[in-house]
């Protein structure tokens, strides 16, 4: 059985995600699988993700994930990574496709209208590079890492959270948008922690150690 199972399903930054958990977890056993037997085995799952959500959709219906993550979001240590938080929620604008509907919520598109700092300057969307992360509430994956660290993004959409309860942290762009979310054995983050250094490599170790509790 593995300690920790990331699943492929042709989509997610994979060998980033799996090296750096190999990296703060080195006596774990790390398995990139699109098995959904090996899925239902591990004891802690990453479900990362990359590109655009119809075509993240698709190709988790085609290789048969779907049950998989449904199942594993439901009964162990579960972590989304950028489109594998976004795909957690009911519905997204990109597309307009519906989500695993596992959390309440849908992904919006940055609105351009909105995009403006305050200097007057227009921001680029995709939302890319490093950003402060406020977090709302205390979690174990919040551990060890500064209340308001930075982390690194790229994407064009964000959650909108059906709960308020949800919320894990926020970032700024240049309105406040959810960037983390929570809910038992669920954590999910917008921001890439494989690519953010210092904080994103103790948000992926406490996740290794992680058991599911909220406190």
């Amino acid at each position: 059985m593995a300690d920790i199972a990331v699943i492929d399903y042709g989509m997610g930054n994979l060998r980033s995600v799996s090296k750096a958990l190999e990296h703060v977890a080195p006596d774990a056993s790390i398995v990139v699988t699109s098995d959904p037997g090996v899925i239902a085995g591990a004891a802690r799952v990453v479900f990362p993700g990359v590109g655009a959500m119809p075509d993240c959709m698709k190709e988790l219906e085609l290789r048969g994930l779907r049950q998989a993550v449904l199942d594993a979001a439901q009964a162990k240590p579960f972590l989304g990574i950028c489109l594998g938080m976004q795909m957690l929620f009911e519905f997204s604008e990109e597309g307009g496709v519906p989500g695993l509907g596992i959390l309440p919520g849908k992904v919006v598109r940055f609105p351009a209208d909105a995009m403006v700092d305050a200097h007057g300057e227009k921001l680029k969307v995709p939302h890319m590079g490093w950003n402060q992360v406020h977090q709302a509430v205390a979690h174990p994956l919040w551990q060890g890492i500064a209340p308001e660290a930075r982390f690194y993004f790229v994407h064009s959409y964000y959650v909108e959270a059906g709960e308020s309860s949800l919320i894990a942290a926020y970032s700024h762009y240049p309105f406040a948008f959810t960037c983390a979310v929570a809910r038992a054995n669920v954590f999910a983050v917008q921001f890439h922690p494989e690519k953010s250094q210092t904080a994103g490599l103790q948000l992926l170790a406490n996740f290794s150690r992680w058991d599911g509790a909220t406190n």
